[in-house]
C-alpha cells in the first residue's frame, strides 16, 4: 500500500474514532459530539473510493458502524444519526454504483447491519442492497 494511501487509511480510523468518542459520565444525556471529525470520515472515504479502494471504504465503514451506533446507542436522542448515515450512505452509493461480487457485499450488508446496535442506522438501504443482489443472483 502506498504512504498516501497508507495515510488516508489512518487519519479516516483517527478521525472514526474522534467522531465517535463520547464521555461515559454522559451517557444518557446530549452530549456534544465533534462534527467536523464526521465530515472528515466522509471526505475521507469518500477519497478512498474515487482512490478506488471501495474494499477498503466497506472494511472502515464497519468501524464506523460498530462505534457511531455504540454511540447513538449511549446517547439520550442520538442526535449524531444523521452524520453516521450521511458517512455511510457514500460507501452504500459506491457499493450499488461498483458492484462488486454478490457474496462480498452480501456479507457486507449482513456485517454492517449485525454490527447496528440500535437495529436502525442505513437499515433500509442496507437490506434493500442485500436483497436487491440476492435476487438478482437467484
Amino acid at each position: 500500500m502506498p504512504a498516501s494511501l497508507e495515510h488516508l487509511v489512518d487519519a479516516t480510523g483517527h478521525a472514526i474514532a474522534d467522531a465517535t468518542d463520547f464521555d461515559e459520565r454522559d451517557i444518557n444525556r446530549n452530549f456534544s459530539y465533534d462534527y467536523e471529525a464526521y465530515s472528515e470520515v466522509k471526505r475521507n472515504l469518500s477519497r478512498l473510493i474515487e482512490l478506488g479502494q471501495l474494499k477498503t471504504a466497506m472494511e472502515l465503514s464497519l468501524d464506523l458502524m460498530k462505534e457511531g451506533s455504540h454511540q447513538v446507542e449511549m446517547s439520550d436522542e442520538g442526535l449524531m444519526t444523521e452524520e453516521i448515515e450521511g458517512c455511510l450512505s457514500v460507501v452504500i452509493e459506491a457499493v450499488k454504483q461498483s458492484r462488486p461480487p454478490a457474496h462480498e457485499v452480501i456479507t457486507w450488508c449482513s456485517a454492517m447491519l449485525k454490527t447496528d446496535r440500535v437495529g436502525f442506522i442505513c437499515e433500509r438501504d442496507l437490506q434493500t442492497l442485500r436483497d436487491s443482489i440476492q435476487v438478482s443472483e437467484s
